[in-house]
């Protein structure tokens, strides 16, 4: 850990220099990290489920579990999470952000990585990305989906995982949620999702400043960004995440009515610096 929070800290004193270079690095290395294109789509569910927890049963040792809120009833589709967690992390660390959802009326679904962090952060999008789509479908099978508020979220690692297949797939996604992001890798996006970022501003291991470059470059695409710095670390606050849930649910201003296509040019394909 020492490491990577030293090697990010000087990625953050280097930006301004260094950023041109980074962003064709990381341009080439996203044209060449596969697919990130999800094909589960929400739709009648075929199967009857109860509120509260329930282990998917399709990852092995390392799974994860969908959160149905008290009220839910099949008749009428609930907002949905798609929650992704950071490095190291698995879906026991998320259970208090589903506890917090619930309260809103929002059934949350947290899969673990195939690895100890999710695959594109080092190197291709590839098994994560499948299951991600398995998990999507297994969820969609058993619950009414309100499509119009389909997120998907993460928090650090899954921060930057969740807005790289956010943007890649913004005609299913309704909003796009970042807990402390380091970067966006989406070379093909459809759609423009909003997007909520929180970022802690003495955050030791990934800098706020990433994110803010990352936040203008994503408005000069057009993107309509809400950004929240606190006064804080590496952590998700919890008055923030539940401005994040208050601002998913009562936003309903987007909605992709066909998908379209956008294939960024190289200036704003990669909007923040991405570390090896």
């Amino acid at each position: 850990m020492l490491r990577q929070i030293t090697r990010r800290h000087f990625a953050a004193l280097s930006l301004r220099g260094a950023i041109g270079a980074a962003c064709a690095l990381s341009v080439r290395r996203a044209d060449a990290a596969g697919d990130a294109r999800l094909r589960a789509r929400p739709a009648k569910p075929k199967l009857r489920i109860s509120a509260g927890r329930r282990a998917f049963g399709l990852g092995g040792t390392r799974d994860g579990f969908l959160s149905v809120p008290p009220n839910y009833n099949p008749e009428k589709p609930v907002p949905f999470i798609l929650m992704l967690h950071g490095s190291h992390g698995s879906s026991a660390g998320l259970q208090t952000f589903c506890e917090s959802a619930a309260k809103e009326g929002i059934a949350v679904a947290v899969p673990e990585s195939r690895g100890l962090t999710w695959d594109r952060i080092k190197g291709s999008f590839g098994p994560d990305v499948n299951f991600l789509d398995r998990v999507l479908a297994w969820s969609f099978d058993r619950v009414a989906v309100d499509p119009r508020h389909l997120a998907i979220a993460g928090f650090s690692d899954g921060a930057s995982y969740s807005l790289s297949v956010g943007l890649w797939n913004g005609d299913l996604f309704s909003h796009v949620i970042a807990y402390s992001p380091e970067f966006v890798a989406a070379p093909v996006r459809y759609g423009k999702p909003p997007i909520f970022v929180t970022h802690g501003a003495q955050d030791p291991v990934l800098s706020v400043n990433l994110t803010e470059g990352m936040v203008r470059q994503l408005k000069r695409s057009g993107y309509e960004v809400e950004l929240k710095e606190f006064s804080g670390g590496h952590f998700m606050r919890p008055d923030l995440v539940k401005e994040s849930f208050r601002w998913f649910t009562g936003a309903g201003r987007y909605r992709a009515d066909s998908p379209t296509t956008i294939r960024e040019n190289a200036a704003t394909v990669a909007v923040a610096l991405q570390c090896p």
